[in-house]
């Protein structure tokens, strides 16, 4: 069974977006393991100078990359990445797989996105829009889309 980790930024304190985690998280439970590694997130003041935003950056990103595991595919959500259709994003785990990576991180950054660092030692990248989403929001979006993935590889109705 392969392995998935979602890497991110922050906690969430919501209970909707931790109920909609938890139970994709159970769902996905058949066909993966699924880890979830939230690195603490920095405090970004109002109104931060670009300098001190790249420092806010920075620090979550050295936070993400002590999570990294150098024989994992990792995977960056990021506006200029790929843009995949629900199957194609299903081919890209597929093909993974066959390949032979049996774990694959995604990484979601903090409010500010993510650093130069954390971008250049991705594998890949993905967008999911050209728009910018909370990054509680993206974390169910990914889950939701990662597990519609393997329902499709598995060959199993999914909603359209």
């Amino acid at each position: 069974m392969s392995s998935v980790d979602i890497i991110c930024v922050g906690k969430i304190k919501e209970k909707y977006w931790n109920d909609a985690i938890a139970e994709y998280s159970k769902r996905l439970s058949r066909y993966c393991k699924l880890n979830i590694i939230e690195v603490p997130d920095e405090k970004t003041p109002d109104n931060a100078p670009p300098a001190i935003e790249e420092q806010i950056k920075q620090k979550e990103g050295e936070r993400i990359l002590k999570n990294i595991d150098d024989k994992a595919h990792v995977c960056a959500l990021a506006i200029k990445g790929k843009k995949h259709s629900s199957e194609s994003f299903s081919e890209f785990i597929n093909d993974l797989g066959v390949r032979g990576v049996s774990r694959i991180q995604f990484v979601i950054g903090g409010s500010l996105g993510l650093s130069d660092e954390v971008l250049n030692r991705t594998d890949s990248q993905i967008s999911f829009s050209d728009m910018t989403f909370p990054h509680q929001m993206m974390r169910v979006v990914l889950l939701e889309q990662i597990y519609r993935g393997y329902k499709i590889i598995s060959g199993e109705p999914y909603h359209k």
